[in-house]
């Protein structure tokens, strides 16, 4: 049989065991939950970067004839003073 000592022992292990199983399946939980709030955030970032890069392309599709224009007019100015 075992002796006393043992016996306390082997309490103390199982005890210290069992909790960090239920600290390891508490935190395995917890990981599982913040993987798709980080993945829903992703997903929505890349939405919202989406829209905005669609908007800087519009912008720039219509701001770029108004420089080219203006850039040719200065040319014209430039020329026509000399």
């Amino acid at each position: 049989m075992m002796s006393s000592a043992a016996e306390i022992l082997v309490i103390i292990v199982s005890i210290v065991l069992s909790i960090f199983l239920l600290i390891g399946i508490i935190l395995g939980i917890y990981l599982i939950r913040l993987s798709s709030e980080i993945k829903r955030i992703a997903k929505t970032t890349e939405r919202t970067v989406g829209s905005i890069g669609g908007a800087v392309q519009g912008i720039a599709n219509l701001a770029s004839p108004g420089v080219a224009a203006f850039a040719v007019k200065q040319f014209v100015k430039r020329f026509k003073n000399k």
